[in-house]
Protein backbone atom coordinates (compact mmCIF):
# COMPACT_ATOMS: atom_id res chain seq x y z
CA UNK A 1 0.00 0.00 0.00
CA UNK A 2 1.44 3.58 -0.74
CA UNK A 3 0.07 7.07 -0.30
CA UNK A 4 -0.97 8.08 -3.30
CA UNK A 5 -3.11 5.02 -3.43
CA UNK A 6 -4.44 3.51 -0.42
CA UNK A 7 -6.88 1.64 -1.08
CA UNK A 8 -4.52 -1.10 -2.51
CA UNK A 9 -4.40 -4.43 -0.44
CA UNK A 10 -2.91 -7.80 -0.94
CA UNK A 11 -5.13 -10.54 0.20
CA UNK A 12 -3.78 -13.30 2.54
CA UNK A 13 -2.42 -16.02 1.03
CA UNK A 14 -1.73 -18.63 3.38
CA UNK A 15 -0.02 -21.04 0.86
CA UNK A 16 1.86 -17.82 -0.24
CA UNK A 17 2.66 -17.87 3.46
CA UNK A 18 4.00 -21.65 3.51
CA UNK A 19 6.36 -20.77 0.79
CA UNK A 20 7.71 -17.69 2.01
CA UNK A 21 7.80 -19.56 5.05
CA UNK A 22 9.62 -22.86 3.72
CA UNK A 23 12.13 -20.53 1.57
CA UNK A 24 13.59 -18.62 4.47
CA UNK A 25 14.29 -22.37 5.85
CA UNK A 26 16.25 -23.30 3.09
CA UNK A 27 18.20 -19.86 2.89
CA UNK A 28 19.09 -20.50 6.54
CA UNK A 29 20.18 -24.05 6.07
CA UNK A 30 22.27 -23.28 3.43
CA UNK A 31 23.91 -20.42 5.06
CA UNK A 32 25.00 -22.73 8.43
CA UNK A 33 26.52 -25.27 5.62
CA UNK A 34 28.14 -22.76 3.38
CA UNK A 35 28.89 -19.67 6.06
CA UNK A 36 27.10 -16.36 5.96
CA UNK A 37 25.12 -14.89 2.80
CA UNK A 38 27.85 -11.86 1.16
CA UNK A 39 26.55 -8.61 0.66
CA UNK A 40 25.66 -9.39 -2.72
CA UNK A 41 23.54 -12.12 -2.51
CA UNK A 42 20.26 -11.18 -1.75
CA UNK A 43 18.45 -12.50 1.34
CA UNK A 44 14.52 -12.91 2.07
CA UNK A 45 14.25 -9.40 4.01
CA UNK A 46 16.19 -7.57 1.76
CA UNK A 47 13.34 -7.99 -1.16
CA UNK A 48 10.88 -5.24 -1.39
CA UNK A 49 7.38 -5.84 0.84
CA UNK A 50 5.18 -4.52 -1.86
CA UNK A 51 6.62 -7.21 -4.45
CA UNK A 52 6.23 -10.16 -2.84
CA UNK A 53 7.85 -13.82 -4.57
CA UNK A 54 5.12 -15.40 -6.59
CA UNK A 55 6.19 -19.22 -6.48
CA UNK A 56 4.25 -21.61 -9.12
CA UNK A 57 4.53 -25.07 -7.41
CA UNK A 58 2.46 -26.65 -10.59
CA UNK A 59 5.48 -25.75 -12.77
CA UNK A 60 8.04 -27.34 -9.91
CA UNK A 61 7.51 -30.79 -9.64
CA UNK A 62 10.26 -31.24 -7.31
CA UNK A 63 8.79 -28.18 -4.96
CA UNK A 64 5.74 -29.76 -4.84
CA UNK A 65 6.81 -33.24 -3.59
CA UNK A 66 8.60 -31.37 -0.91
CA UNK A 67 5.34 -29.11 0.03
CA UNK A 68 4.04 -32.85 0.28
CA UNK A 69 6.26 -34.51 2.52
CA UNK A 70 6.59 -31.40 5.10
CA UNK A 71 2.48 -32.32 5.28
CA UNK A 72 3.44 -35.87 6.09
CA UNK A 73 5.81 -34.74 8.74
CA UNK A 74 3.51 -32.74 10.47
CA UNK A 75 1.02 -35.15 10.55
CA UNK A 76 1.17 -37.73 13.42
CA UNK A 77 2.28 -41.70 13.55
CA UNK A 78 -1.46 -42.53 14.76
CA UNK A 79 -2.52 -40.62 11.48
CA UNK A 80 -0.34 -42.18 9.31
CA UNK A 81 -1.47 -45.72 10.25
CA UNK A 82 -5.08 -44.85 10.75
CA UNK A 83 -6.88 -46.20 7.40
CA UNK A 84 -8.59 -43.99 5.44
CA UNK A 85 -12.50 -44.73 4.87
CA UNK A 86 -11.93 -42.74 1.25
CA UNK A 87 -9.57 -45.75 -0.49
CA UNK A 88 -12.36 -48.51 1.18
CA UNK A 89 -15.18 -46.99 -0.82
CA UNK A 90 -13.62 -46.51 -3.90
CA UNK A 91 -14.49 -48.91 -6.00
CA UNK A 92 -13.93 -50.40 -10.01
CA UNK A 93 -17.00 -49.65 -11.16
CA UNK A 94 -18.11 -45.88 -11.31
CA UNK A 95 -21.96 -46.55 -12.15
CA UNK A 96 -23.44 -43.94 -13.44
CA UNK A 97 -25.69 -40.37 -12.36
CA UNK A 98 -29.00 -41.49 -10.95
CA UNK A 99 -30.07 -43.44 -7.83
CA UNK A 100 -30.08 -47.41 -8.46
CA UNK A 101 -31.85 -49.63 -5.52
CA UNK A 102 -31.97 -53.20 -6.46
CA UNK A 103 -34.26 -55.42 -4.53
CA UNK A 104 -33.79 -58.30 -2.30
CA UNK A 105 -35.62 -60.63 -4.80
CA UNK A 106 -33.11 -60.04 -7.73
CA UNK A 107 -30.19 -60.97 -5.81
CA UNK A 108 -31.32 -63.85 -4.18
CA UNK A 109 -32.27 -65.45 -8.25
CA UNK A 110 -28.78 -63.88 -8.98
CA UNK A 111 -26.56 -67.53 -10.34
CA UNK A 112 -23.71 -67.45 -8.44
CA UNK A 113 -19.92 -67.58 -10.47
CA UNK A 114 -16.86 -69.02 -8.19
CA UNK A 115 -14.10 -68.50 -10.36
CA UNK A 116 -13.45 -72.56 -10.37
CA UNK A 117 -11.77 -74.25 -13.31
CA UNK A 118 -14.73 -76.22 -14.16
CA UNK A 119 -17.20 -73.28 -14.27
CA UNK A 120 -18.21 -71.90 -17.80
CA UNK A 121 -18.28 -67.79 -17.75
CA UNK A 122 -20.56 -67.82 -20.72
CA UNK A 123 -23.08 -70.29 -19.13
CA UNK A 124 -22.77 -67.23 -15.96
CA UNK A 125 -23.45 -64.55 -18.27
CA UNK A 126 -26.43 -66.02 -20.11
CA UNK A 127 -28.58 -66.73 -16.66
CA UNK A 128 -27.76 -63.27 -15.15
CA UNK A 129 -28.97 -62.26 -18.22
CA UNK A 130 -32.19 -63.70 -18.05
CA UNK A 131 -32.61 -62.68 -14.05
CA UNK A 132 -31.64 -59.68 -14.95
CA UNK A 133 -34.11 -59.05 -17.67
CA UNK A 134 -36.79 -60.30 -16.07
CA UNK A 135 -37.06 -57.43 -13.61
CA UNK A 136 -36.13 -54.25 -14.94
CA UNK A 137 -37.56 -50.93 -13.75
CA UNK A 138 -38.72 -48.03 -16.15
CA UNK A 139 -36.69 -45.59 -14.65
CA UNK A 140 -33.16 -47.47 -15.63
CA UNK A 141 -31.53 -49.03 -18.00
CA UNK A 142 -30.97 -52.47 -18.30
CA UNK A 143 -27.15 -52.46 -18.60
CA UNK A 144 -27.33 -49.61 -14.87
CA UNK A 145 -29.11 -52.79 -13.36
CA UNK A 146 -25.98 -55.33 -14.87
CA UNK A 147 -23.15 -52.84 -13.38
CA UNK A 148 -24.98 -52.53 -10.04
CA UNK A 149 -26.33 -56.79 -9.90
CA UNK A 150 -23.03 -58.02 -11.24
CA UNK A 151 -21.00 -58.06 -7.92
CA UNK A 152 -23.25 -59.78 -6.28
CA UNK A 153 -23.35 -62.85 -8.59
CA UNK A 154 -19.44 -63.48 -7.88
CA UNK A 155 -18.21 -65.47 -4.72
CA UNK A 156 -15.07 -66.31 -3.87
CA UNK A 157 -11.97 -65.78 -6.22
CA UNK A 158 -13.86 -63.81 -8.19
CA UNK A 159 -15.15 -61.68 -5.75
CA UNK A 160 -11.43 -60.57 -4.80
CA UNK A 161 -10.65 -60.43 -8.58
CA UNK A 162 -12.88 -57.80 -9.12
CA UNK A 163 -11.75 -56.24 -5.85
CA UNK A 164 -8.49 -55.77 -7.19
CA UNK A 165 -9.46 -53.84 -9.95
CA UNK A 166 -8.47 -50.05 -10.38
CA UNK A 167 -10.84 -47.74 -9.07
CA UNK A 168 -12.86 -46.19 -11.52
CA UNK A 169 -11.45 -48.40 -14.54
CA UNK A 170 -14.89 -49.64 -14.88
CA UNK A 171 -18.28 -47.40 -16.54
CA UNK A 172 -20.06 -49.85 -18.57
CA UNK A 173 -21.25 -53.00 -18.73
CA UNK A 174 -19.79 -53.83 -22.36
CA UNK A 175 -16.35 -53.62 -20.45
CA UNK A 176 -16.84 -55.54 -16.85
CA UNK A 177 -18.09 -58.27 -19.59
CA UNK A 178 -14.91 -58.17 -21.42
CA UNK A 179 -12.98 -58.09 -18.36
CA UNK A 180 -14.43 -60.98 -16.85
CA UNK A 181 -14.21 -62.98 -20.15
CA UNK A 182 -10.63 -62.26 -20.18
CA UNK A 183 -9.88 -63.23 -16.72
CA UNK A 184 -11.82 -66.72 -16.47
CA UNK A 185 -11.64 -67.66 -20.47
CA UNK A 186 -8.39 -67.04 -21.23
CA UNK A 187 -7.30 -67.30 -25.22
CA UNK A 188 -5.64 -70.83 -23.93
CA UNK A 189 -9.31 -72.61 -22.66
CA UNK A 190 -10.60 -71.29 -25.88
CA UNK A 191 -7.70 -73.50 -27.98
CA UNK A 192 -8.35 -76.73 -25.50
CA UNK A 193 -12.23 -76.49 -26.63
CA UNK A 194 -10.96 -76.04 -30.26
CA UNK A 195 -8.72 -78.89 -29.78
CA UNK A 196 -11.82 -81.04 -28.46
CA UNK A 197 -14.18 -80.18 -31.01
CA UNK A 198 -12.09 -81.21 -33.88
CA UNK A 199 -11.19 -84.42 -32.20
CA UNK A 200 -14.62 -85.41 -30.90
CA UNK A 201 -15.38 -89.42 -31.15
CA UNK A 202 -18.87 -91.32 -30.66
CA UNK A 203 -17.84 -92.98 -27.34
CA UNK A 204 -18.80 -96.71 -26.58
CA UNK A 205 -22.34 -97.17 -25.63
CA UNK A 206 -23.30 -93.77 -26.57
CA UNK A 207 -26.15 -93.65 -28.77
CA UNK A 208 -27.24 -90.77 -31.66
CA UNK A 209 -28.78 -88.33 -29.44
CA UNK A 210 -26.19 -88.50 -26.19
CA UNK A 211 -23.62 -87.31 -28.76
CA UNK A 212 -25.34 -84.71 -30.83
CA UNK A 213 -26.04 -83.19 -27.62
CA UNK A 214 -22.49 -83.79 -26.09
CA UNK A 215 -21.45 -81.83 -29.40
CA UNK A 216 -23.47 -78.53 -29.15
CA UNK A 217 -22.82 -78.34 -25.32
CA UNK A 218 -19.39 -78.43 -26.52
CA UNK A 219 -19.47 -75.64 -29.11
CA UNK A 220 -22.26 -73.30 -26.70
CA UNK A 221 -19.20 -73.86 -24.12
CA UNK A 222 -17.10 -71.56 -26.72
CA UNK A 223 -19.23 -69.30 -28.94
CA UNK A 224 -16.17 -67.93 -30.59
CA UNK A 225 -14.77 -70.73 -31.62
CA UNK A 226 -14.42 -69.32 -35.09
CA UNK A 227 -15.41 -72.69 -36.71
CA UNK A 228 -17.70 -72.42 -39.76
CA UNK A 229 -20.82 -74.44 -40.03
CA UNK A 230 -19.43 -76.94 -42.66
CA UNK A 231 -16.49 -77.69 -40.63
CA UNK A 232 -18.55 -78.30 -37.44
CA UNK A 233 -20.98 -80.80 -39.07
CA UNK A 234 -18.05 -82.61 -40.90
CA UNK A 235 -15.98 -82.85 -37.50
CA UNK A 236 -19.15 -84.53 -35.80
CA UNK A 237 -19.73 -86.41 -39.26
CA UNK A 238 -15.97 -87.90 -39.00
CA UNK A 239 -16.37 -88.85 -35.47
CA UNK A 240 -19.73 -90.88 -35.28
CA UNK A 241 -19.80 -94.88 -35.59
CA UNK A 242 -19.93 -97.03 -38.52
CA UNK A 243 -24.31 -97.82 -37.75
CA UNK A 244 -24.80 -94.33 -36.63
CA UNK A 245 -22.82 -93.48 -39.99
CA UNK A 246 -24.23 -94.95 -42.80
CA UNK A 247 -27.80 -94.23 -40.96
CA UNK A 248 -27.41 -90.62 -41.89
CA UNK A 249 -26.02 -91.33 -45.04
CA UNK A 250 -29.22 -93.22 -45.94
CA UNK A 251 -31.53 -90.62 -44.65
CA UNK A 252 -29.92 -87.86 -46.32
CA UNK A 253 -30.11 -90.42 -49.93
CA UNK A 254 -25.80 -90.69 -49.64
CA UNK A 255 -25.49 -86.78 -50.34
CA UNK A 256 -25.24 -85.33 -46.81
CA UNK A 257 -22.42 -83.23 -47.83
CA UNK A 258 -24.34 -81.66 -50.70
CA UNK A 259 -26.36 -79.88 -48.68
CA UNK A 260 -26.36 -76.91 -47.16
CA UNK A 261 -25.44 -76.92 -42.91
CA UNK A 262 -29.08 -75.91 -42.44
CA UNK A 263 -30.30 -78.79 -43.49
CA UNK A 264 -27.51 -81.14 -41.99
CA UNK A 265 -28.09 -79.69 -38.83
CA UNK A 266 -31.83 -79.84 -39.03
CA UNK A 267 -31.47 -83.83 -40.55
CA UNK A 268 -29.17 -84.77 -37.77
CA UNK A 269 -31.55 -82.49 -34.70
CA UNK A 270 -34.39 -85.17 -36.46
CA UNK A 271 -32.42 -88.46 -36.41
CA UNK A 272 -31.61 -87.94 -32.75
CA UNK A 273 -34.57 -86.45 -31.34
CA UNK A 274 -36.74 -89.67 -33.06
CA UNK A 275 -33.49 -91.56 -31.48
CA UNK A 276 -34.81 -90.30 -28.00
CA UNK A 277 -38.30 -90.74 -28.52
CA UNK A 278 -38.42 -94.43 -30.01
CA UNK A 279 -35.61 -96.42 -28.48
CA UNK A 280 -35.04 -100.05 -29.16
CA UNK A 281 -36.78 -103.15 -27.57
CA UNK A 282 -33.29 -104.77 -27.12
CA UNK A 283 -31.01 -102.65 -24.99
CA UNK A 284 -28.26 -105.40 -24.52
CA UNK A 285 -26.62 -103.91 -28.27
CA UNK A 286 -22.80 -102.96 -27.77
CA UNK A 287 -21.25 -101.11 -30.46
CA UNK A 288 -17.74 -102.12 -31.01
CA UNK A 289 -14.95 -100.09 -32.71
CA UNK A 290 -12.62 -101.91 -35.31
CA UNK A 291 -12.43 -103.09 -38.62
CA UNK A 292 -15.47 -105.76 -38.18
CA UNK A 293 -17.79 -103.18 -37.05
CA UNK A 294 -21.12 -103.91 -35.34
CA UNK A 295 -22.12 -107.06 -33.13
CA UNK A 296 -24.41 -107.63 -30.98
CA UNK A 297 -23.79 -108.74 -27.34
CA UNK A 298 -26.78 -110.93 -27.64
CA UNK A 299 -24.89 -112.96 -30.23
CA UNK A 300 -21.84 -113.54 -28.26
CA UNK A 301 -23.29 -114.54 -25.61
CA UNK A 302 -24.88 -117.53 -27.82
CA UNK A 303 -21.73 -118.18 -29.24
CA UNK A 304 -20.67 -118.56 -25.10
CA UNK A 305 -23.56 -121.05 -24.57
CA UNK A 306 -22.35 -122.93 -27.83
CA UNK A 307 -19.12 -123.30 -26.77
CA UNK A 308 -19.25 -124.45 -23.44
CA UNK A 309 -21.99 -127.05 -24.64
CA UNK A 310 -19.90 -128.45 -26.78
CA UNK A 311 -16.85 -128.88 -24.50
CA UNK A 312 -19.31 -130.92 -22.54
CA UNK A 313 -20.66 -133.35 -25.20
CA UNK A 314 -16.48 -133.75 -25.71
CA UNK A 315 -15.89 -134.46 -22.01
CA UNK A 316 -19.13 -137.11 -21.87
CA UNK A 317 -18.25 -138.54 -24.79
CA UNK A 318 -14.50 -139.21 -23.97
CA UNK A 319 -15.61 -140.58 -19.64
CA UNK A 320 -15.31 -144.40 -19.79
CA UNK A 321 -18.05 -146.83 -18.77
CA UNK A 322 -17.86 -148.69 -15.66
CA UNK A 323 -18.21 -152.73 -16.65
CA UNK A 324 -21.45 -154.26 -16.42
CA UNK A 325 -23.70 -150.73 -17.50
CA UNK A 326 -24.74 -150.77 -20.43
CA UNK A 327 -24.34 -147.67 -22.80
CA UNK A 328 -28.35 -146.94 -23.42
CA UNK A 329 -29.97 -144.28 -25.43
CA UNK A 330 -31.79 -141.57 -23.51
CA UNK A 331 -35.68 -142.46 -24.19
CA UNK A 332 -38.11 -139.86 -25.40
CA UNK A 333 -42.08 -139.95 -23.93
CA UNK A 334 -43.89 -142.18 -25.77
CA UNK A 335 -41.31 -144.39 -26.90
CA UNK A 336 -41.08 -148.15 -26.45
CA UNK A 337 -38.13 -149.59 -24.50
CA UNK A 338 -37.46 -152.12 -27.16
Amino acid sequence: MTRANPDQFFQFDPELEKNLRKSRRRLELRCSTEGAPSSSEPTIESLPLESPPVINISSDPSLELEIQEDRMEERTIRELVSPDAAITQNMCIQYPDGECKLKSRLIHFLPKFHGLAGEYPYHHLKEFHVVCSSMRPTTMTKEHIKLKAFPFSLQDAAKNWLYCLPPGSINTWETLKRLFLEKFFPASRVATIRKDIYGIRQQERENLHKYWERFKKLCASCPHHQINKHLLIQYFYEGLSIMDRQMIDAASGWALMDKTPTHERQLIENMASNHQQFTTRSNSITLFKGTHGVEASYVADHKKIEGKLDHLAVEMANKPVPVGIARTRPRFDGESPH
